[in-house]
């Protein structure tokens, strides 16, 4: 029994450290689209609507898909400068 516990034990450590590598992951893209927001302010402010609103899209797209999380408003779509 001893075999499978050992067993058990490594596949818990293996799962925990997954779980990190996840979280830290997540922190990455979270920071990467805080970076895409302030862009999509930019060129909303810049009078240069289009090219935020196919930002916006793109940042809807990557909350949806791969954060699994709901769309939010963004500095183009929030401010009507679009």
């Amino acid at each position: 029994m001893t075999a499978e516990s050992d067993r058990i034990e490594e596949l818990e450590k293996d799962v925990a450290h997954l779980m990190e590598e996840v979280e830290r992951y997540r922190s990455a893209a979270e920071d990467a689209l805080q970076q895409l927001d302030w862009c999509i302010g930019y060129f909303a402010g810049s009078q240069k609507g289009k090219v935020a609103r196919v930002l916006s899209s793109n940042r809807s797209h990557i909350r949806r898909q791969y954060l699994r999380r709901a769309d939010q408003a963004t500095p183009a779509s929030a401010n009507g400068r679009t």
